[in-house]
Formats: structure tokens, sequence, C-alpha cells
């Protein structure tokens, strides 16, 4: 993941498949990070105008939006609108977008119109997210252009692998040409069930094979996460409390906290002024809370559940403003467990049905 960019930066949601949480991925990371009271704007680019939806805009009532910035030059100030339900910003689409793919085809400089509308207002926000359509044509070209870098969700299923690879040479293909520095916000492991062995097989093989450029943060398979697009709003929300709502606010959390290092000066100066290693030990051991012999340990994203606002008691702008320090990891990144009656490792298909509830497929 390349963090060398400024605050404001723009995210393209993108994965030419479809069904693998794109949307879902647009509108609550949205939320999450407006309730952590930065200046959001989500860009609808999906000609089905889902995410307008999402953020409790009537899309057939919508009278300018992408569209019109992309055609006829309108301001991005002038096209959007404000998401009392999200508190963020929304250029919101309807199915006009379908016919800006004829009328882009005609232009000059076709692949740079959102990049130029973008310019002028992108100091105005901390994060600029882009809804990609599913599909790889001029729309999702004019995101990529314009964005910082790509955010990939992968349902954790075989055919999500198999488009994965040509997603990565397009990207691969625009970097080369149009935009040097596009690149991989990370990978996003979505509708995970920690009960399907192929969940996890295909989990597993996408830490090896990508690493670092693949997030913690694992969404888990949601009810609530499936129910909240009905009422128009984000699982923030509809939910606050869901395990949905704690891994969207996990994924802000470690975004956020990827920026804050990369924003970090690394001069001399700043360097003589860095805590020693055993410094640092110190001074996290003295964070860490006292916990009495026999007690159970308690789980960061339990403690940070504790601590929200009972559903419906506040709006996206108040909840969870310190919820970028919540994290959920990587389930299959965690330590076999031995089975001390029997002598002997359970199966990767009996360790998934004890992993903890952020795995699971109930809301």
């Amino acid at each position: 993941m390349d963090y060398t960019s400024p605050m404001s930066r723009i995210i393209a949601i993108a994965n030419q498949k479809g069904g693998v949480g794109k949307t879902t991925t647009t509108v609550n990371l949205s939320a999450a990070l407006a309730s952590m009271h930065k200046r959001v704007l989500l860009i609808d680019l999906d000609p089905q105008g889902n995410a307008t939806m999402g953020c409790g805009i009537d899309k057939h009532q919508v009278e300018a939006g992408i569209f019109e910035v992309l055609v006829d030059a309108m301001g991005v100030h002038d096209a959007s609108r404000k998401s009392p339900e999200n508190g963020c910003d929304v250029l919101p689409a309807n199915s006009d977008l379908t016919a800006a793919e004829v009328e882009l085809m005609n232009m000059e400089q076709r692949e740079q119109r959102l990049h130029q509308a973008l310019e002028q207002v992108r100091e105005d926000y901390d994060f600029i997210l882009i809804d990609c359509p599913p599909s790889l044509n001029i729309l999702t070209l004019n995101a990529f252009v314009a964005a910082d870098s790509v955010l990939v969700p992968v349902q954790c299923e075989y055919y999500a692998l198999e488009g994965l690879s040509a997603l990565l040479e397009t990207i691969d293909g625009v970097r080369e040409s149009v935009n040097p520095q596009l690149a991989i916000e990370g990978l996003l492991r979505t509708m995970y069930d920690g009960r399907n062995r192929l969940g996890v097989e295909v989990s597993t093989q996408l830490v090896q094979h990508f690493g670092e450029q693949v997030f913690r943060t694992v969404v888990p398979r949601n009810v609530r996460l499936a129910e909240a697009p009905s009422h128009g709003i984000s699982i923030m929300q509809y939910d606050r409390t869901s395990r949905g709502a704690l891994a969207y606010l996990a994924l802000a959390g470690e975004i956020l906290r990827q920026l804050s290092r990369a924003a970090r000066p690394e001069d001399p100066a700043s360097a003589s002024d860095k805590a020693s290693p055993q410094q640092e030990t110190a001074q996290e051991t003295a964070q860490e809370p006292i916990q009495e012999p026999g007690q159970e340990p308690v789980l960061e994203t339990e403690g940070a559940a504790d601590r929200q606002p009972v559903p419906g008691s506040g709006t996206a702008d108040t909840a969870f403003s310190d919820a970028e320090h919540l994290d959920v990891g990587a389930p299959d990144e965690a330590a076999p467990t031995v089975d001390t009656h029997k002598g002997r490792t359970p199966s990767i298909s009996e360790q998934a049905s004890v992993r903890p509830d952020t795995e699971s497929a109930d809301g």
C-alpha cells in the first residue's frame, strides 16, 4: 500500500466482478469515516445508482449528478447533495449515466474528465470515495485516472480470484500510461464466513500471494449489512453495534492509521526525538489494562461495542469519534489451537467453528 499522498485522498472502490460488496463498502466506509469527523464525498459512478439510494437519495428524483459533471462540466459542488443519514456529500447517479459512456467517446481527454472536476474540490474533503461499476469501461477508467489508490473488495470464493488478475493488469496499465501514482489501497475480504472451508482457503491464499496488500480487517457475512440498504441508510445508522458496523469502523481506522504513519516526518530532527525500543515497550506496557488472575480477556471489538450509543440516539457526525482504533484482525492469521484432551491439532474446519464472532454469518 502506498500512503505517501496527502491526507486528502481519492479512493476508487472497484472490482469488475459484481456482487462482491463494492457499493456496500463505499456506503459504509464513507459513513464510518464521516462518524470520525472526516469530510467525505461519495461519488456514485455506477448507472444502477445503488450507492445513491443507499445514502437516502432517490435516484429517480436526481436533477443533477455525476452525468452533468462528466458530460456538461458542471461543478462538483453544484451537482452534489448532502446525505444527512450518512453525514457525507454525495454525487448521485442514475440510469442517465449509461448515456455518458457514449457521450464521452467523442470527447477529447475523455479519461481525464473526472480528474479535472475533482482537482477543483479536492482540498474541500479529507476522503473522496468512488463507487465504480462492475466492468472495466470508460467510467472505471475515469475513476482510476482521478484516484490516488484502488480498494478492491474480494469475496472469499474461487471465482473472485479468477477476475482479480484482470483488474490488477488494468491498474498496471493505467499506472504505466496516464496515472503513475495510482496505488493499491488494499484488498478487502468481504462476505467472509469462517464456517466455510472454501472461504478460509481463499482468504489464506490472498494473504500468501499479496501479503501486506491485504487489509487485516475482514468483513463478515452479516444480515444487518444486507438489510440496511433497503432503509436508505448505512449500517452505522441501522445497527451500529452489529459485527458489520464494527468491521467497517475497523477498516476506516486501519486506513487512517496507515495515513497517520505516512504523515509522520522522517527528517533527522524528528528521528532523534523517537523513543528507543525499550521506552516504547515501557509505554505500551503502561497503557495496557491490568488484568486480574483468572479474569477473562476482553476483546477490543467488544469493548468498542459497549461504548457505542444506543441505536437511533445520534447521527453519523457524533457516533464513533474514537473508533479509528478498532481492529478486526484477519482470522486466518490466528495460530492453531491444540486439543489438550486428544493431543492433536484441530483441522482448519474445526478451527473455523470456534473463531471469534466477527466471522459469524448471523446478524
